[in-house]
């Protein structure tokens, strides 16, 4: 493996710690930066090592950005900031990458080394600040040991539970023109992809795992995004070519090919009646043996912890031993999904599961029957030619038009379930990007520029609701300027819906801000020099969908929605306060 020589031709004799840090990016395979102006010196150096700035307008839709190229691109995802204010907005979004298990390292401009704790211009203590967010927070004191500390960022984002990195670097040690011995050795790692080590279970105890699958009557797997950052999802695939049904958390959606017929779809907090596997509940109530797969058994997924059968055994493959067990005893497989699951393959074909084959047959008419009784449910709750427009039918439109390679990004609340539920994943491994980790409002737009950035190739169409955009229109300026095509739909419904609905179900009342003034985001877009579509007829929607796709150019689909329409939670079902 070659290092990166330094200096390049024409920077040589004035070689700067920016330098530095840009060579040590380009090692670790870094192509892209999400980064405001500063730090300054690093993005003037930056170009010399084939890295282009991503020039986001607020920090934390940067770091949103940032994450969603992670999961996108393998590649260990690089954003920047300067101290102080701008740092503090970093924190949503590595606080949503830091429990979503997404490597990204932020690089952030610190005071001088001479003006620390002297109450310089924006001064903060960061280590304060990003330590309940990020795996790794250091500050680099010496341009000498700039390779040292980027290497230990990366390491620290893409080992083990992947995560952030934070790292500190003065403004000095930027300008600073360090002495250079080209002849010293130079690191030659490249650490910037994950998963970075991978390791396998106990294998005594993945033995232990397909005895008791082998033995079980009515095994399932439900696998979460951990199967998308271990990259394992042809393993798993593997898995249910044996015959075992395969459910998925919303983060974990697209892990298998949602058409297999033992593929039983996401399962959680949203399977009320309308729900796409409403009528295969039984399967996980009814499972004698739960095998979770990067699954981290929070509320939502497992429907605040009624949904999974409490007396069922369970098997838990996780990278991080914290989560295994953590809400359901089970056998320990701490290790890499990819690695454990192909183990635990061999070893049920080792042991040999006629059982399965003898089941299989009957599964999948199961399967097949409970995906029939949706799609009368459908038509039985849904007229999808009504005005305003359903957000039902929407999804059934988006639907028609998605190939296996397109990637679809939600905001957070609503839109995320709306994609979850209504649409196909057609292959394993096809992304659909949710911001499930701590699910905060205002990450669908970023979330799908940082997607484009990562697969400039696909077609990327998000989903947000009219609160979610609201708090990042001044993004589409950078999609614009980025040249970032992506179809952006907006379901606007002049409300914030979930918390209009939550508080309908609880309290029978809602608060004064669930709604919003009428705002026409086709003429925002128009303004931000991209093409805005405004829709009140469902009719309308496919062809403009189509057209903007086709299009090149970043579009606005503004689509005035019913205010009345929610996903197929199951807290709202049989509550009379939403029939108004």
């Amino acid at each position: 493996m070659n290092a990166v020589t330094l200096p390049p031709p024409r920077a040589a004799g004035n070689i700067s710690g920016a330098h530095l840090v840009a060579a040590a990016l380009k090692r670790h395979g870094v192509r892209e930066i999400f980064g405001q102006s500063i730090p300054s010196a690093l993005f003037l150096a930056a170009p010399d090592y084939g890295i282009r700035q991503i020039g986001y307008r607020t920090e934390n839709a940067g770091a949103a950005m940032a994450d969603a190229y992670a999961r996108i691109s393998g590649k260990v995802a690089v954003v920047t900031a300067q101290n102080g204010p701008a740092a503090t907005l970093l924190v949503p979004g590595l606080a949503e990458a830091m429990k979503a298990s997404i490597p990204v390292v932020a690089i952030v401009q610190d005071v001088g080394r001479k003006f620390t704790d002297k109450n310089a211009f924006q001064e903060l203590d960061h280590f304060a600040l990003f330590g309940g967010v990020a795996k790794w927070v250091r500050r680099v004191a010496d341009p000498a040991r700039i390779d040292d500390y980027v290497d230990m960022a990366f390491t620290a984002a893409a080992s083990g539970r992947p995560g952030p990195a934070v790292l500190l670097v003065p403004l000095d040690v930027l300008d600073e023109r360090p002495d250079f011995q080209p002849d010293s050795p130079q690191r030659a790692s490249r650490l910037g992809f994950f998963p970075l080590d991978r390791t396998a279970a106990d294998p005594d105890r993945v033995a232990e795992a397909a005895k008791l699958i082998a033995s079980a009557k009515a095994p399932i797997v439900i696998a979460g995004g951990g199967v998308h950052v271990s990259q394992a999802t042809a393993e798993l695939a593997a898995l249910q070519a044996l015959g075992i049904p395969v459910a998925t958390t919303t983060m974990g959606k697209g892990a298998v090919d949602e058409t297999n017929p033992l593929s039983v779809g996401v399962v959680g907090y949203f399977m009320a009646p309308g729900g796409r596997s409403s009528h295969l509940r039984d399967l996980v109530t009814g499972a004698d043996v739960v095998l979770l797969v990067g699954n981290r058994t929070n509320q939502n997924g497992t429907d605040s912890w009624s949904l999974y059968p409490p007396h069922a055994r369970y098997i838990h493959i996780d990278i991080d031993g914290n989560e295994i067990g953590r809400n359901y005893e089970a056998l320990r497989l701490a290790g890499d999904a990819k690695l454990t699951l192909a183990a635990l393959t061999a070893a049920l074909e080792a042991v040999g599961a006629a059982s399965f084959a003898a089941r299989r047959p009957g599964l999948e008419a199961r399967i097949a029957r409970g995906r029939a009784e949706h799609a009368e449910d459908m038509k039985r709750l849904v007229d999808l030619d009504a005005t305003p427009v359903r957000p039902e039918r929407l999804m059934a439109d988006i639907d028609t038009v998605l190939t296996p390679e397109a990637i679809v990004v939600a905001d957070a609340s609503y839109s995320s379930i709306w994609i979850a539920n209504f649409l196909t994943a057609r292959k394993a491994g096809q992304r659909f990007l949710t911001p499930r980790g701590l699910a905060g409002l205002g990450w669908g737009l970023p979330f799908a520029l940082g997607a484009k950035t990562a697969r400039p190739d696909a077609p990327v169409i998000a989903v947000t609701g009219d609160g979610g955009f609201g708090h990042v229109w001044s993004e589409l300026e950078t999609a614009r300027r980025m040249k970032l095509p992506i179809v952006l739909v907006v379901l606007n419904n002049q409300i914030l819906g979930y918390q209009k609905h939550a508080e309908l179900t609880l309290f029978g009342d809602f608060t004064d801000v669930c709604h919003f003034e009428a705002v026409d985001h086709a003429a925002i877009a128009r303004a931000c020099g991209c093409r805005g579509i405004r829709i009140e007829k469902p009719a309308d929607f496919l062809p403009a969908l189509k057209e903007a796709l086709g299009s090149g150019e970043v579009t606005v689909i503004d689509v005035m929605t019913d205010e009345r329409a929610h996903p197929p939670v199951t807290s709202f079902q049989g509550k009379d306060a939403l029939n108004y």
